[in-house]
């Protein structure tokens, strides 16, 4: 692999939610990876190689330690050293801590699903694919128009990411 692939790990999250309206009522499904509409939408076309693995799509309220350590292993075992991990905001820090490879390894997700026009997402991959390509080897996570390190920040209340 060379220092241009991107390996993307999805796990579902606010980012790849389509919500539903039902009779009055709002459900939401987890859909195909975000990623891979935001990637297929640059023109001309990404000036790297990448790969997109699911592996898993639930909302980050409801990840728990077996699902991180999958997390965890589609990291270590992914080809190349860069790689991006599209994940819930709610527990994203959680899951950040608990990566470690000799790797960079950059989460983001959105506050609002890819699907809604207002959204984040490709803002939020975007920063992601250039901190990964640029940082030394660790774990990041880049939200709010901010990369921290995996250690110095934290989801305020109001939804913003900040340094701790």
């Amino acid at each position: 692999m060379t220092d241009e692939y991107i390996h993307f790990v999805t796990t579902g999250g606010t980012i790849d939610k389509d919500y539903v309206t039902r009779r009055g009522t709002r459900n939401f499904t987890i859909d195909d990876p975000a990623v891979e509409r935001i990637l297929e939408s640059i023109a001309p076309e990404p000036n790297f190689d990448y790969a997109v693995e699911s592996v898993m799509k639930k909302d980050s309220l409801d990840t728990n330690a077996d699902d991180r350590q999958k997390i965890r292993e589609a990291c270590r075992e992914a080809p190349g050293k860069n790689v991006v991990v599209t994940h819930g905001s709610d527990t994203m820090v959680e899951t950040a801590a608990e990566l470690d490879c000799e790797k960079t390894i950059v989460l983001t997700g959105a506050a609002k699903p890819q699907r809604m026009t207002d959204s984040d997402a490709a803002f939020n991959v975007g920063m992601a694919v250039g901190a990964v390509q640029s940082l030394d080897d660790g774990v990041y996570v880049a939200m709010s128009g901010r990369v921290y390190e995996r250690d110095e920040v934290e989801k305020r209340e109001d939804g913003q990411f900040v340094r701790k």
